[in-house]
């Protein structure tokens, strides 16, 4: 296997155990008890900052290594692609509805790997169009189950859907500014990146906890802080911020350098799988044939937009060793 199959391949293996990791994030609802999505939120961000800050000081020598500037913009796309992304989402779920923000947040995948085309023209655009079709239509078929369930009022709706396209927003924001980023640093600077992208969140989780509670947000004053009460809290809070905050976003972070964006946006799709398995283990229950088809369908897509990449390095592997079996038998 030649180094770049090789590096593809890692790379895809890191960024479906990074969408799995961050799956755990739409679990938030089923585990806050009588507390609130915020309390777990603000509690996952600060410990993810807590443990940032230890990565930083663990690394400190790749830390040096980057700049000043450097490190600001580390902290930024930790507040903005964490933080941010995590707060609209919830704010969408819990105004809008189960459906609107799901469903307007599987466009990310596809609207990055357009952009990701675009932006380095890895790929034709007509080998591009059947993995898309796929994930655009299991994409669909996953959300539309939830169509019947009862509506929202009209200023709801509308504010829900501002939270949920703001949350679209802000993660290809983030991944186009993260992975330019990651281009320019040196590839031993991964685990100190990570660090300060962490404690970015949690920065940004200390300056909106005034606000949090001025508009009484969170259940933890009134419902008590100590273990015995809200230890099932803290444990989950913890778990997420490990899986998600901490090796969610190394195996992203290192996933950017190996995989190019067409393929890595496309794979992004993988977490809305995981999110419904998930959501079917909580809820004890079968998928319907909709959402079956649609989980197919998902996988699918993300299975032929690996082979579509994969397929031009193979054939310069095989060019590679024919024209070098061609020098040997003219030497």
């Amino acid at each position: 296997m030649t180094t770049s199959t090789s590096n593809t391949a890692i790379g895809v293996a890191l960024a479906i155990f990074a969408t799995l990791s961050w799956a755990l994030n739409f679990i938030a609802p089923y585990v806050t008890g009588g507390y609130s999505i915020y309390d777990l939120m603000a509690l996952r961000f600060l410990f993810a900052g807590v443990l940032g800050v230890l990565i930083v000081g663990v690394y400190r020598a790749q830390v040096r290594l980057l700049r000043a500037d450097q490190w600001l913009r580390a902290l930024g796309l930790g507040a903005m692609g964490y933080l941010g992304y995590s707060t609209c989402i919830a704010a969408g779920v819990i105004i809008a509805g189960p459906l609107l923000t799901p469903a307007l947040i599987g466009m990310v995948p596809v609207l990055l790997a357009l952009l990701g085309n675009a932006r380095s023209k890895t790929l034709a655009w007509r080998r591009l169009a059947t993995p898309l079709a796929f994930l655009v239509s299991g994409l669909l078929l996953t959300n539309l189950s939830a169509i019947n369930q009862p509506g929202v009022s009209a200023g709801s709706f509308l504010t829900g859907l501002i939270f949920s396209l703001l949350a679209v927003v802000l993660w290809i924001v983030f991944s186009l500014l993260n992975q330019t980023e990651l281009e320019k640093l040196p590839p031993s600077t991964t685990a100190a990146w990570t660090g300060l992208m962490m404690t970015g969140g949690a920065i940004g989780t200390l300056g909106l906890l005034p606000l949090g509670l001025a508009l009484e947000v969170f259940k933890l004053p009134s419902l008590g802080f100590d273990f015995a009460s809200a230890g099932h809290l803290y444990a989950w809070a913890l778990l997420i911020a490990v899986l998600c905050s901490l090796i969610g976003a190394w195996a992203w972070n290192l996933a950017s350098r190996y995989l190019p964006m067409v393929l890595s946006g496309q794979l992004i799709a993988l977490e809305s799988l995981f999110a419904t398995l998930l959501g079917l283990i909580f809820h004890g229950r079968l998928p319907t044939l909709m959402e079956a088809l649609g989980l197919v369908a998902v996988l699918t897509g993300a299975v032929l937009a690996v082979r579509v990449i994969l397929a031009p390095l193979g054939s310069r592997v095989v060019r590679l060793k024919t024209e070098s079996s061609a020098d040997l038998r003219k030497n």
